[in-house]
């Protein structure tokens, strides 16, 4: 059991590290977070829609990684003797 405890939380961390990264990296909609950390720069490099699509996608499926770490943890906390 602390194995698994011990997998999920590594996941935990470094998905929300992965998460973080990524929504900074979408291209900035006005005077957002990603403005302040160079939006200007990432929105002339990644002009194309087939990559905005692809980044979306990428986020929501770390996003639910995530989120199903979260859950697991919870659920092994609250059954464990």
């Amino acid at each position: 059991m602390t194995v698994v405890k011990i997998a999920l939380e590594v996941i935990l961390v470094l998905g929300g590290l992965i998460l973080t990264l990524l929504i900074l990296m979408h291209k900035g909609k006005g005077g957002g977070l990603s403005d302040m950390f160079g939006g200007g720069i990432s929105s002339s490099l990644g002009g194309s829609s087939m990559a905005e699509k692809n980044l979306d996608r990428f986020t929501v499926a770390v996003g639910l990684i995530w989120l199903a770490a979260i859950v697991g943890l919870g659920l092994l906390l609250r059954f464990s003797s």
